[in-house]
C-alpha cells in the first residue's frame, strides 16, 4: 500500500512558530471524520485512546499503536469546536522537559461536495524535531485514512515512512 511513501507536509509558521502541517481527505461527511479523531474507540482503531472527562479541559491519552507499554499522557483541551476544530497540547511526562517538549496540535476539518479534509499541524519549536515528527504523522494520518476506508490499518507499515522521511523533513526545517 505505502512502498512508495513521500513528504506530504509542508512547513508553516504560526504565532512565530514552525509547523508541520499535513493534510489527508475522506469521502465522509465532516461529523464521520470528526467522530474518527476523537471518539476514543474510533481513535483507538490507528493511533490510540483517550479516558477522563473532556469538560474537565483534559484527558488522559494513550498511544495504543506504539505498544501496550505506551505511558498516557494529559492532553489539554485548549479548543474544541465540533466537528471542525480540535487543539490539544501535551507535556512531556519528563519532569525535566521544557516548554519545547510541549507538543501543540491543530486538526481542523472542512468538508466541500462530500469530501472531509483534514489539515493537521504541529508545532516544531526545535527543528530537529521534524526528522521525527514529519515522519511520523504521515504514518499515523494514513493509519487514519486506511481505517476510515475500510482497508485495513495492519497494511500501513511503519518501516516504509522511518527513516525513508527523515531527510526530507529534516532539510524542510533546516535553517
Amino acid at each position: 500500500m505505502n512502498a512508495d511513501v513521500t513528504a506530504t507536509g509542508r512547513r508553516e509558521i504560526r504565532d512565530g512558530v514552525p509547523y508541520v502541517v499535513l493534510e489527508r481527505t475522506f469521502t465522509a461527511p465532516v461529523a464521520a471524520v470528526w467522530a474518527a479523531i476523537t471518539e476514543p474507540a474510533r481513535l483507538e482503531r490507528w493511533v490510540g485512546t483517550w479516558d477522563g472527562d473532556p469538560t474537565d479541559g483534559f484527558v488522559d491519552f494513550r498511544m495504543t499503536a506504539e505498544g501496550e507499554d505506551a505511558a498516557p499522557e494529559q492532553m489539554s483541551i485548549l479548543e474544541c469546536e465540533p466537528p471542525n476544530r480540535l487543539v490539544v497540547e501535551s507535556k512531556s511526562p519528563d519532569p525535566e522537559g521544557g516548554p519545547d517538549d510541549v507538543w501543540r496540535l491543530e486538526l481542523d476539518l472542512s468538508e466541500a461536495d462530500g469530501t472531509t479534509t483534514l489539515t493537521f499541524a504541529q508545532g516544531l519549536p526545535r527543528p530537529e524535531m521534524a526528522e521525527n515528527v514529519g515522519p511520523g504523522w504521515e504514518y499515523y494520518l494514513d493509519r487514519l485514512v486506511a481505517a476510515e476506508s475500510g482497508s485495513g490499518v495492519d497494511a500501513v507499515d511503519w518501516d516504509a515512512y522511518y527513516p525513508a522521511l527523515s531527510a526530507p523533513y529534516a532539510q524542510m526545517f533546516a535553517g
